[in-house]
């Protein structure tokens, strides 16, 4: 039955209230749409002389700019009004959404339909784009299926057009708390595919650029969707509008940080700063960053004046309202510019990339000796930021108990920040740089990931600062981060996923699937398929670790024996995978090494024999050691359990042991009886 607060959002007042920002947001997809396509205008004729493609005619043209830019819009009203359902109003105490959060779902799926519908319209525009031919011609049914497999553009909308869907579906079945995050996610996901392609994907540091413009993305996603989120909420005068603006000015205010450092990274190594004033991709770029600048300033205005009034008055939303309006209109045009800027062809470069450097982003040197490995870095924009962030974020918890006056032990602190240095070095050192060339570097930044960086984060226990750093919410007040984690302690995909055969099978099933099930060979050349297998690597050893080593609380209580078995049942598969990986006749992903170029690395058989050998000795050790600690932690449980039982036996004159015998003795004496 449907709660009452969701029975009152069905009433025509509401109905009313909630059409009433529909116009709103077609305003600002209409205002994107065409900034993108005026900014197009300004580029068109130089973006088809730099590719050398006949014009495909002026709807493609134009187009194509003006529906991604709504798509974009739509994307992110989608991924605001999922975080202002998960993490900026609370829902009730029964844990299904309220009134503001159920409408917020709503128009996540709704807009979830359009961002699917401008995709799928977006996979013919731009196989016209990119062949030349007019949008008639490519919407060919013969055409589009035989176009879509060869331009990498095409297939990452059509990716984009099916996630979208699914996020349509999913915000619409959206009537409890507990899966919006999770739907969240997924919101963000669909942005993905678009990081991974266009400017940002091919050239030179491509790496680079493609990591910064995941970052930026989804810091984007977030700072704009939040806002829109924002104002529509505020316009139908939902509830805990001074707290979702509290909230949502710190996401902001990050967003703007990572934004910021994100585009200047991306500009740098798509544009020389040389050429910043002397060509159309450089003034598009001043464009964009003066807009960031103003939003920056709305924001702070927004911290000056509308959040005050609010903490003052709750249902004084004058303010929050007219500043946001104004706030988004920018942001729309923003949009429509970036478009338009992903659109405009940089300056060409003047050095013809390597075989290597258009696989990598980046050229080798030599081959990989020690000094290198050790000393020639590219810092990972991706790991390598989650490292120093981790490490900073533990810093502030332990500071904040300390002020406290609580202790936190020192033991916990260096694994972690050890833990965060292995995660930097093993994506950011020569280790990271060589990886994704040299099969037995990448096995060495594997074990590291997979095998050492988790053991020393669980020794940490994140979980168990988190809980004492944090501040509770409260028994009336709205939930916040300690009860976010706690949330997710306790759900039931941590109880799945904490299972012992679960947590055991992702760790070593891993291994198996990716390098002899043809995952890793198949996806070598994709940057998103790296990104994909070095969190897989984290995440699986993170779970397995947390669960044997047991320092954080978790869903499952495990006996000491459960967790012996789990390493001891690990040890011979990590054992036959590296025998594995030396006996196979068979080079692993032969074609894109070959491809390279490496006049140092011809001989791939024995590098992958190498690092087989890497995997059978560097994967037994950290589990060999775990093992013996559980079982000197198991008879430490039993040490203390015996003092416990000799403590109580001392305080009452051994009257469990006593009572023990006397039972015994009168069984003993009903069998004689009974004999007898």
């Amino acid at each position: 039955m449907a709660s009452p607060e969701l029975a009152h959002a069905d009433t025509p007042t509401t109905r009313t209230a909630r059409d009433s920002v529909v116009p709103v947001f077609v305003v600002l997809g209409l205002i994107a749409g065409l900034v993108a396509a005026m900014v197009v205008g300004l580029s068109a004729s130089e973006a088809l002389v730099r590719l050398g493609i006949p014009d495909p005619g002026p709807l493609t043209t134009y187009g194509l700019p003006a529906v991604k830019a709504i798509g974009e819009v739509a994307a992110v009203i989608a991924v605001g009004s999922l975080l202002l359902a998960s993490f900026l109003v609370p829902p009730q105490k029964s844990g299904v959404l309220d009134v503001g959060g159920y409408r917020a779902v709503r128009t996540a799926s709704n807009a979830a339909i359009v961002w699917a519908a401008c995709a799928i319209v977006l996979v013919p525009l731009t196989v016209s784009d990119t062949s030349g031919q007019t949008l008639g011609e490519s919407l060919k049914p013969e055409n589009l299926w035989r176009a879509i497999p060869q331009i990498e553009l095409a297939e990452a909308w059509r990716n984009t057009a099916i996630l979208a869907v699914i996020l349509a579906i999913c915000s619409r079945m959206l009537l409890r708390w507990n899966w919006t995050p999770v739907v969240l996610g997924l919101g963000i996901a669909t942005l993905i595919p678009l990081a991974l392609t266009g400017h940002s994907s091919a050239g030179g540091s491509h790496d680079m650029a493609t990591n910064s413009l995941i970052w930026h993305l989804v810091a984007a996603s977030l700072w704009a969707g939040g806002l829109f989120a924002l104002l529509a909420h505020a316009r139908r005068g939902g509830e805990y509008t001074d707290l979702a603006a509290r909230r949502f000015s710190t996401v902001a205010t990050v967003a703007f940080v990572v934004m910021a450092i994100s585009g200047v990274i991306n500009g740098l190594v798509r544009l020389p700063l040389r050429e910043l004033f002397s060509s159309t991709y450089g003034w598009l770029l001043v464009a964009k960053t003066v807009a960031l600048v103003i939003l920056g300033v709305f924001g702070y205005l927004q911290r000056r004046q509308a959040l005050p009034a609010l903490q003052a008055d709750p249902t004084s939303r004058g303010a929050l309202i007219r500043f946001a309006g104004a706030e988004a209109l920018v942001f729309a045009a923003t949009i429509g510019l970036a478009v338009g800027l992903g659109r405009t062809p940089p300056p060409p470069e003047d050095i013809r990339p390597t075989p290597a450097e258009v696989q990598l982003g980046y050229n080798l040197d030599g081959p990989p000796t020690v000094a290198r490995l050790m000393f020639d870095w590219r810092f990972d924009l991706i790991f390598g930021t989650a490292a120093i962030i981790a490490a900073v974020w533990y810093v502030v918890g332990v500071r904040r108990l300390k002020r406290r006056g609580d202790s936190w032990p020192v033991g916990r602190t260096v694994a972690w920040l050890l833990g965060c240095a292995t995660l930097l070095i093993g994506t950011s050192s020569g280790l990271g740089r060589y990886a994704p060339a040299v099969f037995s570097v990448h096995m060495g930044a594997h074990m590291a990931l997979s095998m050492l960086a988790p053991v020393l984060l669980v020794l940490g226990g994140p979980m168990t600062l988190a809980l004492r750093a944090l501040k509770p919410a409260g028994p009336d007040a709205p939930p916040g981060a300690r009860e976010w984690l706690l949330a997710a302690l306790h759900s039931k995909y941590s109880r799945f996923v904490t299972h012992p055969l679960v947590a055991s099978f992702l760790f070593v099933g891993g291994f198996y699937a990716l390098y002899l099930g043809g995952i890793f060979g198949a996806t070598l050349d994709s940057h998103g398929a790296h990104l994909l297998m070095n969190l897989h690597f984290i995440l699986s050893g993170y779970l397995f670790y947390w669960v044997v080593i047991g320092i954080d609380p978790a869903p499952r209580q495990i006996q000491p024996v459960t967790k012996l078995a789990m390493v001891f049942g690990s040890l011979p598969f990590h054992a036959f995978f590296g025998i594995a990986l030396m006996s196979t006749m068979e080079v692993i992903g032969g074609w894109y090494y070959r491809s390279l170029g490496l006049g140092w690395n011809d001989d791939l058989f024995n590098d992958q024999k190498v690092g087989g050998g890497i995997a059978w000795a560097t994967g037994e050790i950290p589990l060999v050691l775990v093992m013996l600690a559980l079982l000197v932690q198991w008879s430490r449980s039993d040490e203390k359990t015996a003092k416990r039982i000799d403590r109580a036996a001392d305080r009452d004159d051994d009257a469990e042991l006593a009572a023990h015998n006397a039972m015994f003795a009168e069984l003993a004496r009903r069998d004689k009886e009974g004999w007898n």
